[in-house]
C-alpha cells in the first residue's frame, strides 16, 4: 500500500515541513490537515496520499479506509534545474531549482 510521485517543482526542505505534520498520523486526520494547510507543497502531499488510499483499495483489497495509517512518509532530492541571471558588471548567478521525490506507505491500524 504505497504512492510516490517524482519530481514534484518545490525543494524537499519545503516539502518536509508539510510532511512532519503528517507522519503517522491516520488518513483521516491527515487528510484534514493536509486540506487547512497553506502552503504548497500541501496539495501535492494530498494528493499523493489520495493515491495511495485508492492503491490499497483496488490492489490490495482494504475494506475500511478509516484504519489505514501513514507508515513511512519521505521526501528526497530529485534533479536540480540549473538557471542563471544576470547581474551587475556582465556576471551572472546560479539559480537552482530544485525538485523533491516523496514517497508513501500505508499500513492498516491493529
Amino acid at each position: 500500500m504505497k504512492a510516490s510521485t517524482t519530481q514534484v517543482r518545490i525543494s524537499p526542505r519545503k516539502v518536509r515541513l508539510v510532511v512532519d505534520t503528517v507522519r503517522g498520523k491516520s488518513v483521516n486526520q491527515a487528510m484534514n490537515i493536509l486540506t487547512f494547510t497553506r502552503k504548497k507543497a500541501a496539495r501535492s502531499v494530498q494528493k499523493l496520499l489520495k493515491s495511495a488510499v485508492a492503491n490499497a483499495v483496488e490492489n490490495h483489497g482494504v475494506s475500511d479506509v478509516d484504519d489505514l495509517v501513514i507508515d513511512r512518509i519521505t521526501v528526497d532530492a530529485g534533479p536540480t534545474l540549473k538557471r542563471f541571471t544576470p547581474r551587475a558588471r556582465g556576471r551572472a548567478t546560479p539559480i537552482r531549482k530544485r525538485t523533491s521525490h516523496i514517497r508513501v506507505l500505508l499500513r492498516e491500524r491493529g
